[in-house]
């Protein structure tokens, strides 16, 4: 397969030729007095609509391509932007669903290169205090015998 710009050059040349094809005398056409622009800007200036070979065209980004740049983007500033880190969760229900929440958004922003293991572990540092900690306590103990992977946080 021929480089863009091979392909792109024999493009141009063929329309070219077709230009010249067409006209009656094959004389070139009389030198425009800013023979610096470019064909684009003679023919816009002639009136002409300019034709870019549809070589030259990019379809648009898809929507997965456009959410993957977005995550690029974020993930790539995560050690810049400040993230809040969740609050220490005791085990009250009402507050579970905010300190999930939290937690996520700050792996996400801060420890995506971080292994699943360090991540849970950080995780576990913010379960303190009344019935979540008898919870940790036996999830550690789980995890350090072998009884219990961890394959992500999630």
């Amino acid at each position: 397969m021929l480089p863009v710009r091979h392909s792109l050059e024999f493009a141009l040349d063929q329309e070219t030729e077709s230009e010249y094809e067409s006209s009656p005398s094959p004389s070139p056409p009389p030198p425009s007095p800013s023979h610096d622009m470019s064909r684009q800007q003679q023919q816009q200036q002639q009136g002409k609509p300019s034709q870019v070979p549809a070589l030259c065209q990019l379809p648009p980004p898809t929507r997965e391509e456009q959410l993957l740049a977005i995550i690029t983007t974020l993930q790539q500033q995560g050690s810049r932007v400040e993230v809040a880190r969740p609050q220490v969760f005791n085990g009250r229900m009402e507050e579970m669903s905010a300190f999930i929440n939290a937690a996520r958004i700050y792996i996400r922003m801060k420890m995506t290169e971080e292994a699943a293991t360090t991540q849970v572990a950080w995780v576990l540092s913010y379960v303190q205090g009344g019935i979540a900690e008898a919870w940790k306590d036996n999830l550690i103990d789980e995890l350090a015998k072998g009884e219990s992977e961890v394959e992500t946080v999630e």
